[in-house]
């Protein structure tokens, strides 16, 4: 066994804690400097944007090359570096987390489940149809109906095995790459920061921009501690709903754009 995966798996919830603090971090960042372009756009009277469109230009191409790099590391092979770390961190995991944890764990990954998000989702089309936001529910409704069709296709078309555990307190049927906890989650509480920082005065967007980070690293990085996943099927469904993500705010602010004449 490989020490320094060893080490990964014996020091895992302690990684996980400072993932998220980085995580945190770098949303933080985010949000400043979204809060310096907006205080510029509002001093030349233009109408501030979430996402400026080459900004979310050098986003896909980077997201597009990170997924098709972890796909091109996995797809066939069964020796090369990225396989052996998957398969030697879910081994040691296995051998390392007690039940006591995993059970902790898995009731902390139902943030990332079907079962929660769909009525969640719903929930929230509901509510900006009830406050006459249609363009916004209509994005949002896209955004969040086009996970399945999405993560299920490429699930498909790469048929990645899952890695084998025996605990017994979360068991997923299907194939394991791309993480569809990972892809749903970044999707969901992605383009819920969205709306809200749509529609919540600008006080409040630290504080949602935080939560969203937290929970997606959560829900993803649970996957792999439960063994329902490997490394790389997380960090690919990252990617892969980050692109996703991506095109819909792109779209949702396009389309909220005020037309030319029109004052914001």
């Amino acid at each position: 066994m490989d020490p320094m995966v060893e080490w990964i798996a014996a020091h895992a919830l302690r990684l996980w804690a400072l993932l998220l603090l980085l995580a945190l971090l770098a949303g933080d960042l985010a949000w400043r400097h979204n809060a310096r372009w907006r205080r510029h756009a509002l001093e030349r009277g233009d109408a501030p944007t979430a996402l400026r469109w080459q900004a979310g230009l050098i986003l896909l191409l980077a997201l597009a090359l990170l997924f098709l790099a972890i796909a091109a590391a996995v797809a066939g092979q069964q020796t090369g570096e990225l396989v052996r770390f998957d398969a030697g961190l879910a081994e040691s995991l296995r051998a390392q987390l007690p039940p006591s944890v995993l059970r902790g764990i898995a009731a902390v990954t139902q943030l990332g489940d079907l079962r929660w998000v769909a009525p969640a989702a719903a929930v929230v089309a509901l509510l900006l149809l009830l406050r006459r936001h249609g363009q916004l529910a209509g994005m949002w409704s896209l955004a969040l109906l086009g996970i399945m069709p999405i993560n299920g296709s490429l699930k498909a078309l790469f048929q990645r095995v899952r890695p084998l555990h025996d605990h017994g307190f979360v068991v997923e049927p299907g194939w394991s790459f791309p993480s569809g906890h990972a892809f749903g989650s970044i999707v969901f509480y992605g383009m819920l920061a969205y709306v809200l920082l749509r529609l919540l005065p600008p006080r409040f967007h630290r504080a949602v921009i935080a939560a969203a980070v937290l929970l997606v690293g959560v829900v993803g990085f649970s996957r792999i501690l439960l063994q329902v996943h490997y490394f790389s099927d997380v960090m690919a469904g990252y990617a892969a709903g980050a692109a996703w993500l991506v095109l819909c705010i792109g779209a949702a602010e396009h389309l909220g754009k005020p037309a030319a004449g029109v004052q914001p």
